[in-house]
C-alpha cells in the first residue's frame, strides 16, 4: 500500500525547470519526486488530495509549496521551528523540509488518514527534522514554541490567527500563502496583530495570483 508508483519520466524535467526558476537546486527533484510518488500511490486509496494527475501535482503541490522557500531561509539556517497548520498531505511542510535542511517542521493535521500518510512519508524520505502532530490546530498544546506558522489555503487570516496564533513565540510570524491579495482579510485582523508585508509570488507553470502575507504581533516587528 505504501510503495511509490512509477512516475512519467517527463515529470523530472518539468520539476527541475521549476526548481531552477525558483532558484533552487534542480538535484532536489529526486527526493521531491519520491514524495510525489508516495502521495500519488496513497491518493488512489485514501483520497488525500483532489489533484490526481501527477503532472498537475508538480505545479499545484510541489512548486506552489516551494514558492515560499526564501521566507524560511533564515529559520533553516538557525534551526528554527515552523508549524504547518492544516497541512493535509504535508503541503507545504514536507517539500519545505526536503529543500531546507535544518528547518524543524511540525505538520499539524487532525485527519487520521493524512497523518498516517505523512508519518510514512517522513520515514521513507528520512526527514529527521519533521514530525507529525495529529491534532486540531486550536487544541495543539505547544504555545509559544514556534518561530513561524504557515497555512496554505486553510482559512482567512483572522481565523488562522484565532486557531494557531498561540503557537508563536515572541517575535514569531504567520507566513500565509494566499491567492489574490486578501485586503478584506487584512482589514479584519484581530487586535494586536499587524501585517508586515504582502508580496506577490511567482509559481512556475501556474496561472493566477499568489501572495505571501506576513503577519506579526503589533509592536514586535
Amino acid at each position: 500500500m505504501t510503495a511509490p508508483i512509477p512516475l512519467p519520466p517527463a515529470l523530472r524535467a518539468d520539476l527541475e525547470s521549476g526548481l531552477t526558476a525558483l532558484a533552487l537546486d534542480p538535484a532536489l527533484a529526486a527526493p521531491l519526486l519520491d514524495y510525489l510518488a508516495l502521495l500519488a500511490r496513497w491518493n488512489r486509496t485514501y483520497n488525500l488530495t483532489a489533484v490526481r494527475d501527477p503532472h498537475e501535482m508538480v505545479g499545484k503541490h510541489l512548486l506552489d509549496s516551494l514558492a515560499m522557500h526564501r521566507y524560511v531561509d533564515s529559520l533553516a539556517q538557525r534551526g528554527g521551528a515552523l508549524a504547518d497548520l492544516g497541512t493535509g498531505a504535508g503541503l507545504p511542510g514536507i517539500p519545505l523540509s526536503i529543500v531546507k535542511p535544518g528547518l524543524r517542521v511540525t505538520l499539524v493535521e487532525s485527519n487520521g488518514k493524512k497523518a498516517r500518510f505523512m508519518r510514512e512519508a517522513l520515514r521513507q524520505l528520512g526527514l529527521k527534522d519533521a514530525r507529525v502532530a495529529e491534532s486540531r490546530i486550536e487544541a495543539f498544546a505547544e504555545p509559544g514554541a514556534y518561530d513561524a506558522i504557515t497555512a496554505r489555503a486553510l482559512a482567512t487570516l483572522p481565523l488562522i490567527l484565532e486557531l494557531g496564533g498561540h503557537l508563536l513565540k515572541p517575535g514569531g510570524v504567520l507566513l500565509a500563502m494566499k491567492g489574490q491579495r486578501p485586503d478584506e482579510e487584512i482589514a479584519a485582523l484581530p487586535d494586536g496583530w499587524e501585517v508586515r508585508a504582502v508580496e506577490a509570488l511567482q509559481v512556475p507553470g501556474l496561472v493566477g495570483e499568489r501572495h505571501m502575507v506576513t503577519v506579526g504581533r503589533r509592536g514586535e516587528g
